[in-house]
């Protein structure tokens, strides 16, 4: 009768000839979990000064509609008072806009400032995890070699 291989075995041998590596691997998390503690950074700061021009933003015009809103003697002031918010809240808005295209632009910045550092870094690790690996290839084939 032919008896059956230990696959288990086998395969452990196999395993074992084949080195792994786990300093890559947390070096590799570590890495990422900064790159997200940053870009999460730059999203709230950019969420938190949004935030600020909005809440700015609807006080003016709260304001404004106060001033609007109040009783006129001659119902001409009521239109003079409607052009009057027409225009400042005109003049808001492109204040506004401007101040979130700069959040906007301040954000793309960053944000690609840190990809391109996390890419470089990405770059020198793979360069340093090719050459370790290409060392001990060629030492493993040599010993296997020399046997």
């Amino acid at each position: 009768m032919a008896k059956t291989q230990d696959m288990t075995a086998m395969l452990k041998d196999m395993m074992g000839a084949f080195p792994v590596d786990t300093a890559a691997l947390d070096n590799a998390f570590k890495s990422t979990a900064t790159l997200n503690e940053k870009m999460a950074g730059v999203a709230l700061e950019a969420a938190e000064k949004s935030s600020e021009i909005s809440s700015k933003w609807t006080k003016d015009t709260l304001s404004k509609l106060t001033d609007m809103s109040k009783a006129k003697a001659e119902p001409a002031d009521y239109a003079k008072a409607m052009t009057d918010f027409a225009s400042a809240q005109a003049e808001v808005a492109a204040e506004n806009m401007a101040a979130f295209a700069e959040v906007a632009k301040k954000v793309q910045a960053e944000t690609v400032e840190l990809v391109m550092a996390a890419s470089k870094e990405a770059t020198e690790e793979a360069t340093a995890a090719v050459k370790k690996a290409t060392s001990e290839a060629t030492a493993a084939a040599k010993k296997a070699t020399a046997k």
